[in-house]
């Protein structure tokens, strides 16, 4: 395979990919959405989230081993305490994190 054309591909995938999106933020204005697909799009950042986090604490899968001593367990509980208290994604992040960190130390 050439390099001009695993460019060219390269470059059409990226001009399709742009043409996609354009057309849900162009469309829009032509299109519009009832209010329970609007009210269905509030959980669609949650579920994204969510998705994203599972496989990071659950590596294994829902049987792996997540005994006492998974650090990230621990560390996903801390985030979700501190999520709930705070309602502040930073604070979250932060948390998450040096509570793995913390957990990952004492365990080691």
């Amino acid at each position: 395979m050439s390099p001009g054309y695993l460019l060219l591909v390269m470059a059409a995938c990226g001009l399709l990919t742009f043409l996609i999106r354009l057309s849900f933020i162009a469309g829009g204005r032509w299109l519009s959405a009832g209010p329970g697909f609007s009210a269905a799009l509030r959980y669609v950042p949650p579920a994204v989230l969510g998705a994203l986090i599972a496989p990071e604490i659950f590596p294994g899968g829902l049987a792996s081993d997540l005994g006492a001593g998974s650090p990230r367990l621990w560390a996903a509980l801390v985030a979700l305490a501190v999520a709930w208290l705070t309602r502040n994604v930073l604070a979250t992040i932060a948390a998450g994190m040096l509570a793995l960190w913390g957990v990952q130390g004492w365990l080691a």
